[in-house]
């Protein structure tokens, strides 16, 4: 189809704001598969800004997060069928600035604009019109959602069976997706214990109803389950694995359930998979009943688009906190930039973020024509 700005008349064409869109652009793109980001992953300073087509949308991205999934794509071990150099980047907030003649249907030049795709990680980014979800504003918390919030959403709802009164274990519990999975069982009314690595991330949990907190660096997790939670625990949210995984397996309850929802411990492994002792695996399972359930959001995307309606409207209503870390506390400040995802990832790594670690893109103003 022909798109609404035919491009043919110029490399420039108008955004909202009557400046130019400038015809390329900085983009980060995995160029060698390593699970080392910053060896894998090429800042380009002069990628062609991409055209979008008639159901598309080119959106201007002012935030985009970071997820421990991030590695795993750029190290190759998602897809083995996809070579170097691929684009990379899962989510992004932004401005549409031009779209395609269909997809005006729905959107127009200016509106904000979140969405899940590969390619974030870049200045601008073509996104199907289906696929973009409109927002109210262009506002960092409404990313926390897209990804890290929809896959606690989900994944409880579909795997974890909540009921009032039940104990939930969540691991890594004030970072991006534990966040949520606390506060979304908190809501099911279930007594939830969070493990964390610091005092300071203890206390954020505190704030949003985490009823036990547990800090592995100054207590020892599998005592204090055994001794406060003797009958063990019904729901496990996990995504740390290793050792992690094994004290949790050990600590489900007559018919427990773990989810995984990853292995972030596992980061610097080849396989990305932290060891674990699974020879004993059957046997626990059957001798309590329990589960072992994983969670790949992508298989999900019938629960998509509902999930994400509920998560907008409990924030908009003040019910969800959603907590942005920029950075801040890090060693060299904020995170902006796309140079600055580099630092972001090892943030994450280093497990200091408290809440979704999220990128700041500032906005270049291009001089007025």
């Amino acid at each position: 189809g022909r798109s609404i700005l035919d491009m043919s008349y110029s490399r420039h064409f108008l955004d909202f704001q009557g400046s130019s869109i400038p015809s390329s652009m900085k983009k980060l793109v995995v160029t060698k598969l390593s699970q080392n980001f910053r060896e894998a992953v090429t800042l380009r300073q002069d990628s062609p800004v991409p055209l979008p087509g008639d159901g598309d949308l080119l959106v201007r991205n002012r935030f985009v997060g970071i997820n421990a999934s991030d590695i795993n794509y750029s190290a190759g071990r998602y897809d083995a069928s996809v070579k170097p150099p691929f684009d990379i980047g899962f989510e992004g907030v932004g401005d549409v600035v031009a779209l395609g003649l269909s997809a005006s249907a729905d959107y127009t030049v200016g509106q904000a604009v979140a969405y899940v795709k590969a390619g974030s990680f870049a200045e601008y980014t073509v996104v199907p019109a289906k696929q973009a979800v409109p927002l109210p504003s262009v506002k960092p918390e409404f990313l926390t959602l897209m990804v890290s919030g929809a896959t606690a959403y989900i994944s409880l709802k579909e795997l974890g069976e909540l009921s009032e009164g039940k104990k939930v274990l969540v691991t890594a519990a004030a970072g991006g997706t534990g966040q949520f999975a606390v506060q979304l069982a908190k809501k099911a009314k279930c007594h939830v214990i969070g493990t964390c690595s610091s005092n300071e991330k203890g206390g954020f949990l505190k704030t949003i109803g985490c009823d036990r907190t547990i800090n592995y660096k100054t207590e020892n997790v599998e005592s204090v389950l055994r001794k406060d939670y003797p009958e063990g625990v019904d729901v496990v949210y996990e995504s740390v694995g290793g050792k992690m995984f094994d004290l949790a397996l050990n600590s489900l309850a007559t018919k427990g359930r773990l989810i995984v929802i990853g292995f972030i411990a596992g980061y610097q492994n080849p396989t990305g998979l932290p060891p674990i002792k699974a020879e004993l695996l059957p046997a626990k399972l059957l001798k309590k009943s329990a589960s072992v359930r994983g969670f790949f959001l992508n298989h999900y995307f019938s629960e998509y688009k509902m999930a994400l309606k509920h998560l907008l409207e409990m924030h908009e209503r003040g019910d969800l906190v959603c907590e942005v870390d920029f950075g801040d506390m890090s060693p060299e400040g904020k995170f902006i930039g796309l140079e600055s995802v580099f630092r972001a990832v090892d943030y994450m790594y280093m497990g200091k973020n408290i809440g979704k670690i999220v990128v700041e893109l500032p906005h270049s103003v291009n001089s007025k024509l």
